[in-house]
């Protein structure tokens, strides 16, 4: 059986010229990084901003388990099958993080015969959209800091500085460290920490920004940190937000290479659903929607997580309108979710596919919650049963959910062209009319409940001593009317990654609330989640190398 990479090396890439034609854009309006990708110009954006919009369609799972769910290859493959059916149609996802790609969870290019490629390029450095992300973030961290070290005009308490510095690498040892040691010439000593690249609000500005301007605006909105007498500095009042956005001019355009059967993708942005919203950048996929008759986007994890946030969050900043969800199952991730041990998910397990529909039927309440038209697609893996599969359609057909085996990661787009139809189906008869779980003007504490006891099946919030301050900071400046970007774990639906299937009668406890004025939403931070993730015992780098000629190996 081949590698996802050596199936990568086995597709004849087109020039990128040749792929943008497709979809009724000349070479002039791209910015080429090389011979298969390249980034949209400004000159591009604005000549299609008044297209007509294609239909969009949102892929999202169960909630994820370590057999993996397949969620990006099926997004890919079923934009692939809509081509392959007569329609126009772009699949737009986020960039992979280095920290994953050398962690444990591996690159987010899809798998199998539903990639986008060049797949070694996207799981790296790609575009250079992270790392100019990471200058950003770190150039407006050294910034505030020497406003602090010469007059500090703006009166900053450097014990209440809340920008951190990034990194888009796993690197626990720097969640918690002490700075500016060494003497008055080096600075002034004070605590600081590190967080992941895709967890920055940076990154979240970057894919919440409609075009430049809004950019700006964004990151003159920052909350860099807190006064002496307890106010609010905004990087506005430091005067920085236009070198920031500066940093930012390039990685603002959506980039564009092919999938594995030569039709056109958006890969843009990567903020984790975990931890932030968890969606490519509104900019592709309004790209996107102007250039195809179906758009096929992702939201990061379960449903729980990346789905909320993209209807409650970047539905709204975006003015997008969400035609169908395509939820994805797996008879492995049901296997798990109904008590079964990894190594023993290849023996066919009836009963604890049966145990395990708990979780799904969790997810597509929620999918109903929102109002929204789904189809439940499931991603069939060579160990999976007829009597397995058979359990998870009947069990969706009682819930009022059409279902659709798709075999993508195996056969390319032709492995699922039911699925493709079904949802071509779907879309073009309903007229979308998706709304959001809650109103923004309501109290931040019951937008948090009506998340938690909604969506996550919560019984009660509880709130730390942190949290409570936080709260209150929060009302007194009024960022009350914020939106909500939970971080939780993606483990489970509760905040205990320990608990799977559908958890009831528990608890979500907030530790701190994290204000991003700037992204435009609040984080709770629950339970143990960390905002800077650790490497493995084993990592993926250990099978990651570079042979004589270049070619980079052991990726997956």
């Amino acid at each position: 059986m081949l590698t996802d990479q050596e199936i990568a090396r086995s597709v004849t890439l087109k020039p990128i010229d040749e792929i943008a034609a497709q979809i009724g854009l000349s070479p002039q309006e791209l910015e080429h990084y090389g011979e298969h990708k390249a980034k949209l110009s400004y000159s591009a954006l604005e000549r299609i901003k008044d297209n007509p919009r294609g239909k969009l369609i949102l892929v999202s799972a169960i909630t994820p388990t370590p057999a993996g769910e397949g969620k990006t290859t099926v997004a890919i493959g079923l934009s692939q099958a809509l081509n392959q059916i007569g329609k126009k149609s772009i699949v737009a996802i986020r960039e992979p993080s280095l920290g994953p790609v050398f962690g444990i969870k591996g690159g987010a290019a899809g798998g199998g015969w539903s990639q986008v490629l060049p797949m070694e390029d996207i799981n790296l450095h790609f575009t250079g959209d992270f790392h100019a992300v990471t200058a950003a973030n770190n150039t407006l961290a050294a910034l505030v800091d020497n406003h602090v070290y010469f007059d500090n005009s703006l009166n900053i308490d450097p014990r209440r500085m809340t920008w951190k510095r990034v990194l888009d690498v796993n690197d626990r040892m720097l969640r918690k460290i002490v700075i500016g040691l060494g003497g008055s010439k080096q600075g002034f000593p004070r605590e600081d920490g590190f967080d992941i690249t895709p967890a920055s609000e940076i990154m979240a500005i970057l894919c919440l920004a409609n075009n430049m301007d809004e950019l700006k605006e964004r990151i003159g909105n920052i909350t860099v940190g807190f006064t002496f007498d307890g106010e609010p500095v905004y990087v506005r009042q430091l005067g920085y937000e236009g070198a920031i956005a500066a940093l930012l001019k390039d990685a603002l355009k959506p980039n564009i290479v092919q999938t594995t059967e030569n039709t056109a993708a958006f890969v843009h942005g990567g903020p984790f659903a975990n931890i932030a919203q968890g969606a490519n950048s509104i900019l592709a996929t309004k790209s996107a929607l102007r250039l195809s008759e179906y758009t096929v986007t992702e939201a990061g994890f379960g449903f729980d997580l990346g789905a909320e946030k993209f209807f409650d969050i970047v539905c709204k900043y975006g003015g997008l309108c969400t035609d169908a969800v395509v939820l994805v199952a797996t008879v492995r991730a049901l296997k798990v979710h109904g008590g079964v041990k990894l190594k023993d998910l290849a023996t066919p397990n009836p009963a604890a596919v049966e145990a395990g529909l708990a979780n799904l039927g969790k997810h597509l309440e929620n999918i109903d919650k929102f109002g929204m038209k789904s189809i439940v697609a499931i991603n069939r893996f060579a160990t999976d049963t007829d009597e397995e599969i058979r359990l998870i359609r009947d069990y969706a057909s009682s819930r009022g959910f059409d279902s659709s085996v798709v075999e993508y990661h195996a056969r390319g787009g032709k492995g699922g062209l039911d699925l493709a139809q079904q949802v071509v189906d779907m879309v073009d008869r309903e007229i979308c009319h998706y709304h959001g779980l809650y109103d923004w003007d309501s109290p931040v504490e019951d937008k948090i409940h009506t998340i938690a006891h909604e969506i996550y099946g919560a019984e009660k919030v509880d709130y730390s001593a942190d949290a409570k301050a936080d709260l209150k900071r929060i009302a007194k400046f009024g960022f009350d009317k914020l939106p909500i970007c939970i971080a939780k774990t993606q483990k489970s639906l509760s905040d205990n990654p320990d608990l799977i299937g559908r958890p009831k009668d528990f608890l979500v406890t907030v530790r701190k609330i994290v204000i991003s004025s700037g992204a435009g939403f609040l984080v709770p931070i629950t339970g143990e989640i960390m905002r800077m993730p650790g490497l493995p015992r084993h990592p993926s780098a250990e099978t990651i190398s570079v042979e004589d000629d270049g070619d980079i190996s052991g990726l997956f």
